[in-house]
């Protein structure tokens, strides 16, 4: 083992919303070679997940019991490898892959500009926004098993729906390959640019969040049904349901990843008993409640 290993590591600060208990193990590793060894060591019984930059994630109070893989820089590297294609690694932001696109003349990864996660947790996820999704541009992923084994996933391997995909559990993803199209550097730019500013205008970019909370239901927009429901600036504690975006939670300040959590299912009885339509949570919870 070349990385860092920590015992009982606090998470809080390295998720959105500030909250939550620590890890049993935080590993860190140096590189692929690192990571598959150090999960072929590991006794297969010890639970093992991924951490991105934490944006969509809360963890309860109690922590999370196993180990938790946080990609650092070694594996936050983009690069072009032809007109069209992105070499883009597990822990590398979705700024980053765009702005290396709009360097290299590839349009149609601009949307990852406005997703405030990392490629692992896009491809885990199918992360979307602005009417595209990651499962469009992904050719492949290079995964390591929870056994240590590293293995290749094509895109028609994932088994890819909405907000979801069948990656194994316990793999980490360290890395992806996009496919754009061949595009101007300044109109990337722009439609970069419009992104921005309409995230800026809609959400609540500088709180203690977790980006967005419920999946759109089929024909319908999940923040519309939250309004609908008056649930507009609902509280619980310190967390509230944000009166900018009403699909998103804050804290605002020492709310606990209990009451996130339960603010969360205070929104989706109320929505419940208003339209009849029962909201699916997009954001993870993990770990156990303390």
């Amino acid at each position: 083992m070349r990385g860092r290993l920590t015992s009982n590591a606090p998470l809080a600060p390295l998720v959105w919303f500030k909250s939550g208990g620590n890890a049993q193990w935080l590993f860190e590793p140096k590189d692929v070679a690192d990571l598959t060894d150090f999960l072929a060591a590991l006794d297969p019984a010890v639970p093992v997940m991924a951490l991105g930059l934490g944006s969509n994630m809360i963890v309860r109070d109690g922590g999370v019991p196993g180990v938790v893989v946080r990609l650092g820089k070694p594996f936050a590297k983009v690069a072009a490898i032809d007109a069209t294609t992105l070499t883009c690694g597990g822990g590398a932001s979705g700024i980053l892959v765009s702005s290396t696109a709009r360097d290299a003349g590839i349009t149609g990864v601009e949307f990852l500009r406005s997703i405030p996660g990392t490629v692992g947790g896009f491809v885990r996820m199918n992360g979307g926004a602005y009417g595209r999704d990651t499962s469009e541009i992904l050719i492949d992923c290079d995964v390591v098993l929870r056994s240590g084994q590293r293995t290749t996933l094509t895109v028609d391997r994932l088994g890819y729906t909405y907000r979801h995909s069948t990656l194994p559990e316990g793999c980490v993803v360290v890395s992806a390959t996009f496919r754009g199209h061949p595009g101007e550097p300044a109109a990337i730019q722009a439609e970069m640019d419009r992104i921005a500013a309409a995230r800026e205008a809609s959400q609540p970019l500088r709180s203690k969040t977790g980006g967005s909370t419920f999946k759109n239901p089929d024909g319908h927009k999940a923040w519309q049904l939250v309004d609908q429901a008056g649930c507009r600036g609902l509280r619980r504690g310190d967390a509230q349901v944000s009166e900018k975006h009403t699909n998103f939670l804050l804290n605002l300040g020492s709310a606990t990843s209990a009451e996130i959590e339960q603010l969360g299912e205070d929104v989706r009885a109320k929505v419940q008993a208003h339209s009849g339509i029962e909201l699916e949570w997009e954001i993870q919870r993990v770990g156990v409640m303390k």
